[in-house]
């Protein structure tokens, strides 16, 4: 998708086959599975599901307000392989960006555990502690911090799960840039170099090739 682009219907615009968006989109949304790389491009295709038009309408002067819903994303990985994602809109209204990215640590941490659990279970314990990356010091502070901040009033319960876990060795919260931050291609379209280098270091490879033997 191009960078910064805005889509939003238009009015009065010509209709589009709607069966056969839906049944298009469907096929994305199945493929987007096992395909990180598309699954920012197939959420916002989804989003006009209910009445397609025929011509998708941009403007660089159109600003359409999100409001206060935001959006959590993570990836996991083990052994440097990427083995679950998610990225998922809010159901409570976050009133900044902070307690957005909060929630989002605390949801990875959730999945992150259960990964440790499974591993553990088939005989294979992890031997370090599980690291967190997040490019927001703010909410990494707050994690660490047990003292109250007025930023923490409507995410309590998941501090201190977090700060549990800190405590406890179980995890680490590194800071990363925001350049290198790799679930960014789940939520915003990336120019195609940093779509790449995000797929590289998730070891995705070309999603393009198929190997020899496959059908």
């Amino acid at each position: 998708m191009i960078t910064n682009q805005k889509l939003f219907m238009k009015t009065k615009a010509k209709l589009a086959n709607k069966d056969r968006y839906q049944r298009m989109v469907g096929k994305l949304i199945y493929l987007s599975h096992t395909r990180p790389d598309i699954a920012y491009a197939v959420g916002v295709v989804s989003q006009f599901m209910h009445q397609p038009q025929a011509h998708a309408c941009s403007s660089k002067n159109c600003q359409i307000s999100k409001g206060n819903h935001r959006s959590w994303r993570y990836f996991s990985l083990v052994g440097g392989n990427l083995v679950t994602w998610k990225s998922k809109k809010q159901k409570v209204v976050s009133l900044s960006s902070v307690e957005a990215e909060f929630r989002g640590i605390a949801k990875g941490l959730a999945e992150a555990l259960w990964i440790r659990k499974l591993v553990s279970e088939i005989r294979f314990p992890p031997k370090e502690s599980i690291r967190i990356m997040s490019d927001n010091k703010a909410a990494i502070q707050i994690s660490e911090n047990p003292v109250q901040h007025d930023r923490t009033k409507h995410v309590e319960v998941g501090r201190h799960f977090i700060k549990e876990k800190l405590e406890a060795g179980i995890i680490k919260l590194p800071f990363v840039k925001s350049k290198d931050q790799l679930v960014d291609i789940l939520t915003k379209a990336v120019g195609m170099v940093i779509l790449h280098k995000c797929l590289n270091k998730l070891n995705f490879g070309d999603p393009t090739i198929q190997l020899e033997g496959e059908c």
